[in-house]
């Protein structure tokens, strides 16, 4: 027959209190910890499942270039790696091939191997993701997957700009990898990579998600983790823990050239997208507007009444560019496009660049206190153009008031004019102090301060005097065919 104290029960009970409920098992009084002792009691991951799963799907890429046979072997940049290999394990650096004597070089040239990479396996029929930059100036791309068999891959298209590159192989039933949802992935999420670091195929190393969304392109907002990626790596998948690829690691931040804690993946998302492009067209179609934007910083946002320091500052608009037409202007912020929002300015060359040339789209624009809509053709972009520059032959004749803002300006000639198919202005003749940290340029022309249009001298000292002393002063101005804005802060 059980029997229990119950007053000295209460008391131990309550001792316990913050460590667990009381239970009766077989006869005795047991205490089973609940609450925060079991939700403290947690276990590292185990990946091996993942490598099980995900493993056959990542490949060794290996590249070679044609080069001289007499080629200098002291400029391959991983003799250290190998000279390391040699010595304290008596074997070369694994995928290194190696060197014929030298009496036996008597072509004039030869396949030389130029680098080593990783990629994964997109579709059963042989479609391979890898970055660009490992396939970039190759002659001959060579693919190894996991059971050793070894095919010479036809590169299919590579994207510079994401860093993105499709190969193929001639092979079918192949282990196609899962693509995941970028979109559900967290900071502080486990994540895997596998890859071929410094040619060691199938390495496996894990981490967590550090950061999202981090800027370090035009095209792309990287995923940031802390899992060791080094040369070799690049192209493979960053996998999550349902096996899922959801990035292809492409770059890392180091001092020395190793890994040093912080690397950066492409967003899987984002990189289909691309290579569905190069599979269908082999190249990647991007759209454009034709300005130069910066980020809206407080002084901007306060100088023109906005607000919050959101949106893309537009800077310049290329003469005739899609932005041109539509009324775009120099000293907007452009706040939406086709109704997403712009945060920062990084966001506009994603969404435009992910536009398809020729699409009718929507530019909300902040102007003068008030937002104003304005229909865009978005193009296909193209090689920045060169700006042209103007001859400039007359006297200046300064204008002192100009002086605030490290300015020496002068009116524009007829000449001028016509030749620049403006109707006024002020040229600029000289620059230092606030206007040179500006930007400003000898032979810029300026159009409108603070808002206010000029066209010539006696204007640009009106508005000038005019505008608040205490706030930067905006300027719009003309550089060879671009329009572009700047924010100068006058000297008190």
């Amino acid at each position: 027959m059980l029997h229990i104290d119950w007053k000295k029960m209460r008391v131990r009970a309550g001792s316990f209190a913050a460590a667990g409920a009381l239970a009766l098992v077989a006869g005795t009084a047991t205490l089973v910890p609940t609450g925060p002792v079991a939700a403290q009691t947690r276990t590292l991951p185990d990946f091996t499942d993942l490598v099980e799963q995900v493993g056959p799907s990542v490949v060794n890429i290996r590249t070679l270039e044609k080069a001289p046979a007499d080629a200098d072997a002291g400029s391959n940049p991983d003799a250290d790696m190998q000279e390391f290999f040699r010595r304290f394990f008596g074997v070369p650096l694994p995928g290194t091939p190696r060197q014929a004597p030298p009496s036996s070089r008597s072509q004039p040239q030869e396949e030389q191997p130029r680098g080593v990479g990783s990629g994964f396996i997109l579709t059963p029929d042989g479609y391979i993701m890898t970055n660009a930059h490992v396939v970039d100036g190759a002659d001959e791309v060579m693919v190894t997957l996991t059971d050793k068999r070894e095919f010479k891959a036809k590169i299919i298209g590579a994207d510079k700009r994401s860093d993105i590159a499709v190969v193929k192989i001639d092979a079918t039933g192949l282990p196609a990898v899962k693509i995941g949802d970028v979109g559900k992935l967290k900071v502080g999420e486990w994540v895997m990579a596998i890859g071929s670091p410094f040619g060691l195929e199938n390495t496996v190393t894990a981490g967590i998600v550090s950061a999202k969304q981090r800027d370090t392109g035009d095209y792309l907002p990287f995923i940031q983790t802390d899992v060791a990626i080094n040369p070799g790596n690049s192209g493979g998948p960053l996998i999550n823990m349902r096996g899922e690829v959801v990035g292809i690691n492409s770059q890392i931040y180091s001092r020395s050239g190793g890994f040093m804690g912080i690397s950066f993946a492409i967003p899987v998302d984002e990189a289909i997208r691309v290579s569905d492009q190069l599979r269908a067209t082999g190249r990647v179609s991007r759209g454009r507007i034709g300005v130069q934007i910066d980020e809206v910083t407080k002084d901007v946002a306060d100088s023109i009444g906005l607000g919050k320091p959101v949106g893309a500052l537009v800077r310049g608009v290329e003469s005739g560019s899609p932005a041109d037409k539509a009324g775009v202007q120099p000293g907007d912020v452009i706040t939406r496009f086709d109704g997403k929002a712009i945060d920062k300015a990084s966001d506009l060359p994603r969404l435009v660049g992910n536009t398809k040339p020729g699409t009718r789209s929507l530019l909300t624009v902040f102007r003068r206190g008030a937002s104003k809509d304005l229909g865009i053709t978005v193009a296909e972009i193209e090689p920045d153009k060169t700006v042209k520059t103007t001859a400039r032959n007359e006297k200046p004749k300064a204008a002192s008031a100009a002086q605030s803002l490290g300015l020496s300006v002068s009116d524009l000639s007829a000449d001028q004019k016509k030749e620049l198919k403006l109707k006024g202005g002020v040229k600029v003749d000289a620059v230092t102090d606030a206007a040179q940290r500006a930007g400003l340029r000898e032979g810029d022309v300026i159009m409108a301060v603070a808002n206010t249009p000029v066209s010539n001298v006696k204007e640009f000292d009106e508005a000038l005097s005019k505008a608040d002393k205490s706030k930067p002063v905006n300027v719009l101005f003309r550089r060879g065919d671009w329009a572009q804005y700047a924010l100068i802060r006058q000297a008190r």
